[in-house]
């Protein structure tokens, strides 16, 4: 049996394909790898061609003749040429200054957070002990109002961390309290700077209303007081947060007398602030006063003040 000329070339070409082939497997599994292994010696990731690599390439070649070796040899001549480029790194600063960490948020941990209210609400004893966790590790102090609540569930460790907690935080600002009424009274006379702390720091936790009657009627008495001195010093070093603080402490003491007249301080310093009518308006509808209070509202209303959406949602109802 005599081959044709085109027969006799093909097989020719598939010799030399299957010698080609050969000759790469061996050439990359038994010298190539190991070389490559022991350049790398301790790396945890081997980024080089392995043997399975040179295997499944070798089958490639087998099953497409000329086609398999050509397509290795061009990609490979482009990593040569094009894409093994070395990088530049003279110009880039490395910082830790410059380098913020993402951390990933715990979406897990958060799925299966509940407000402690509703924990309370439903007695679920462990929702109650993670919502509890969780607000211990935020910022406490604004958290007094609802770390009280956990004080009248039926879980007797949650009921036992709001104790520990309330009765250690609360004791803090008794102290702290002491502290800056001591220093109102030694500081000069053109000196507001303990006035200043005082308001700031004792609304913060008076508004939350953790405090028996007796005691929260004294921390905004001193409160009151602290204010007082700081309009008879400066006035106009006073923010319109701080008169609306000192208004509505006085208002939930039913004091409206003092309330009245810090509403309208408030007013006088700063008549082009929202607070300065939300107070008035807040005072005057606790104590039936309608004339005033629409009185108010109409000015509002006539006025340039940028308002909120309660606010806007207070027009709507009395308009």
């Amino acid at each position: 049996m005599t081959l044709t000329r085109d027969e006799y070339i093909f097989v020719i070409i598939v010799i030399i394909n299957i010698i080609v082939a050969v000759l790469y497997l061996l050439i990359g599994t038994l010298i190539l790898v190991p070389i490559r292994n022991r350049e790398r010696e301790g790396e945890v990731e081997r980024l080089h061609d392995n043997r399975r690599t040179y295997l499944l390439r070798f089958i490639v070649m087998l099953l497409c003749p000329v086609v398999g070796p050509l397509f290795f040899f061009v990609v490979h001549l482009f990593y040569l040429t094009i894409f093994r480029v070395q990088v530049e790194l003279d110009d880039v600063i490395f910082s830790k200054e410059r380098v913020r960490t993402q951390l990933k948020a715990d979406e897990e941990r958060e799925r299966n957070l509940i407000p402690l209210e509703e924990a309370i609400a439903v007695n679920d004893q462990k929702s109650l002990r993670a919502a509890m966790l969780n607000v211990l590790k935020g910022e406490i102090r604004n958290s007094l109002s609802a770390i009280s609540l956990a004080l009248e569930t039926n879980d007797s460790e949650s009921s036992h961390y709001a104790a520990a907690i309330l009765s250690h935080e609360l004791n803090e600002f008794r102290m702290e309290v002491q502290k800056l009424y001591i220093g109102i009274r030694e500081e000069d006379d053109d000196q507001t700077e303990y006035e200043d702390m005082m308001i700031r720091y004792t609304d913060d936790v008076l508004r939350q209303q953790v405090f028996s009657d007796l005691e929260q009627n004294r921390f905004v008495r001193m409160m009151a007081e602290a204010a007082e001195s700081f309009y008879t010093k400066n006035p106009s070093g006073m923010t319109d947060q701080q008169y609306e603080s000192v208004c509505l402490r006085l208002l939930d003491l039913h004091d409206y007398e003092n309330c009245e007249k810090w509403c309208a301080r408030l007013a006088n310093q700063y008549p082009n602030r929202l607070s300065a009518f939300t107070c008035r308006l807040k005072l005057y509808f606790i104590v039936r006063n309608k004339e005033e209070f629409f009185r108010t509202l109409d000015a509002l209303k006539k006025s340039d003040v940028v308002i909120d959406n309660e606010t806007l949602e207070l027009i709507r109802i009395f308009s």
